[in-house]
């Protein structure tokens, strides 16, 4: 039997266009998702054959649901407290296909260059907020 061992290593750098400034970033909230509410594709990369993990995009709208206190992602038409914009997803997270939940980092204040969110935004859209979000 010949055996030859594989050692696999893995980096990454945080692809952030929408981030217009540094302030803020010392101080991100720690939320918990709830998956179901995210849309394969448009809020995450789905898993594949070299990246076994589904993961989130970093630059997602989010919104605090009302009834359990998880976030999802922002929907000014939203009646369970989504409509209410909180903050953006500071960092892609990474997360298993059979999980319900994932912890994730929140930046509720700083400065966001709107044309580069994930999806685009309009800040005019926005009408009602937590978060302490300048856009430009």
């Amino acid at each position: 039997m010949d055996l030859q061992p594989i050692t696999y290593s893995e980096s990454t750098t945080a692809d952030r266009p929408w981030l217009a400034s540094r302030h803020g970033l010392d101080t991100p909230l720690t939320v918990t998702l709830d998956i179901a509410l995210f849309t394969s594709g448009t809020h995450y990369r789905p898993s594949s054959l070299l990246q076994p993990r589904n993961t989130f995009l970093s630059g997602i709208l989010l919104g605090r649901i009302s009834a359990t206190g998880l976030y999802g992602p922002w929907d000014k038409t939203a009646t369970d407290g989504r409509a209410t914009f909180t903050g953006v997803l500071l960092a892609e997270v990474p997360f298993a296909q059979t999980s319900t939940r994932a912890g994730a980092a929140l930046l509720w204040h700083g400065v966001i260059a709107a044309a580069h969110i994930p999806g685009g935004l309009n800040p005019a859209d926005i009408t009602q907020s937590t978060a302490q979000i300048h856009f430009i």
